[in-house]
């Protein structure tokens, strides 16, 4: 039998050199494991990483394309959700078409899309829950009674994400705007997606298509991040407004591509009395990166719901082609509420009917039992740092008499023209402010010299600016 030998000097500082290698190999697989995951895994960016993972087709899914997939998508989160006291669950969508009506969500839990998968809305409106109307509005949009679930729902949830790797939620929502046309419609439409008294909600990496109507409608919420999605909708398609954040605190909107038949972004708190009822202000609010295409509307609109307040809304880096206006602010008597402290940096416009629209007749109400004499109060609108070409009207500020729109601030203003502009480039009434390199030249009413250094635009972060998202992990269910 051969005795072990005894080790040598030279043997030991060969084994201590291979030691350290070997810990030095591991060391870097363990960095680069941060950096980069597996090659059967996604890397997801989201508020918060789940512990447990499972798949649609484990509960029954068919992603044919025709099979209703409404039963398995409750079946799943029902299952998943006692989960959420245990680290959370995710729940994975995988290649394939899924059709499925409206399903509610859960708390701490992760609707993850895959890149080649669907999700399809159901055409058949027995598979669409009737929900209550919402109390800063009083009635439906569409018709006076209730409306219908949205599409993706949840209420009182807390930490719920919904993402993907692009991959697409399909509303087809032709047959719900072929009813609105014809008055068919005895319920308000489903929105795609809609997050109620929630705190900590995450929408992201998505394409999103044709919509019932709205596309996603976070209310009634707060510390909402809204990030890289790609919404679509025909420009003639009714009241499909790409994002609505409503009576909402503490939001992020950023890296979205909206082209839609409404406004692109539309800022909300209730309509008339009753949201001067309810209360509950859109507030403390980041949008920055939009580019947007919307004809007939606007790429971001301040209300025309707006009657519980919005302020401290803080706007950089947008793009519009071929869109109606800019940012623009609407409202009426009877409205009430506010909408104060907005903030809005960097826009560069083609192809714009209006670059400045300031409405104080909107004409839309709930019902007769709004009260006239509630004013809105519209003040410390600033805009600075606008490029825009083949413009037909600089602006159009109409407020309202009695209740000016005060304290508007335009700088550093470009205007190109269209080939016929019109003559008549500032139509002012009833607002007051001050402007300084504006071209154009503005109205009277704001023709007073703006402070040196242009109008404001904080440079302190919202709180939302300050949340970082985790690198979390899916399981691609296209690699064994």
């Amino acid at each position: 039998m051969d005795l072990p030998q005894k080790p040598t000097k030279t043997h030991d500082a060969a084994a201590r050199i291979s030691a350290v290698i070997l810990l030095a190999l591991v060391s870097l697989a363990t960095v680069e494991g941060k950096r980069q995951c597996p090659t059967n895994y996604l890397q997801v960016p989201a508020i918060n990483c789940r512990q447990h993972t499972a798949v649609l087709t484990d509960f029954g899914g068919v992603g044919d394309g025709v099979t209703s997939n409404t039963q398995a998508f409750r079946r799943a989160i029902e299952h998943l959700s006692p989960l959420a006291a245990n680290g959370g669950a995710q729940l994975i969508v995988p290649p394939g078409k899924w059709l499925t009506g409206s399903f509610n969500l859960t708390s701490h839990f992760t609707l993850f899309v895959h890149k080649d998968a669907t999700i399809l809305a159901s055409q058949d409106e027995s598979e669409w829950p009737q929900v209550a109307i919402l109390p800063s509005y009083g009635v439906g949009r569409d018709a006076p009674g209730g409306r219908y679930s949205s599409l993706i729902y949840g209420t009182n949830l807390t930490d719920v994400v919904i993402t993907g790797n692009n991959g697409t939620i399909d509303g087809q929502g032709s047959y719900w705007w072929d009813k609105f046309h014809k008055g068919e419609l005895n319920l308000t439409r489903p929105y795609m997606i809609e997050i109620l008294y929630s705190d900590q909600i995450q929408i992201s990496n998505l394409t999103l298509v044709n919509s019932p109507s709205w596309f996603v409608h976070p209310i009634y919420s707060k510390n909402v991040i809204i990030q890289g999605l790609t919404i679509l909708a025909p420009i003639d398609s009714p009241n499909t407004d790409g994002i609505d954040p409503d009576s909402c605190s503490n939001i992020r909107i950023e890296d979205c591509f909206i082209v839609s038949g409404d406004d692109c972004i539309a800022v909300k708190s209730g309509w008339d009395q009753y949201g001067i009822k309810f209360g509950m202000p859109t507030e403390d609010l980041v949008i920055r990166r939009l580019t947007c295409i919307s004809p007939d509307s606007a790429g971001i609109a301040l209300g025309s719901e707006m009657s519980g307040g919005i302020r401290n809304v803080r706007i950089e880096n947008v793009t519009g082609i071929n869109t109606q206006s800019a940012v623009r602010i609407k409202t009426a008597r009877g409205r009430g509420g506010f909408v104060k402290d907005i903030f809005v940096r960097g826009m560069y416009l083609s192809t714009m009917k209006y670059v400045f629209w300031m409405t104080g007749n909107y004409k839309s109400h709930p019902d007769e039992k709004f009260d006239p004499a509630a004013l809105p109060e519209i003040t410390n609108i600033n805009y600075r740092d606008v490029v825009a070409e083949n413009v037909t009207y600089s602006a159009r500020l109409e407020g309202i008499s009695g209740d000016p729109f005060t304290n508007i601030c335009i700088s550093n203003v470009k205007i190109g023209l269209t080939a016929k502009p019109k003559k008549l480039q500032w139509n002012c009434t009833d607002v007051e402010g001050i402007s300084s390199d504006v071209v154009p030249p503005p109205c009277a009413p704001l023709a007073k010299a703006a402070k040196s250094g242009g109008c404001d635009f904080p440079a302190d972060q919202l709180p939302i600016e300050k949340v970082q998202l985790k690198t979390c992990f899916v399981q691609n269910p296209t690699v064994d």
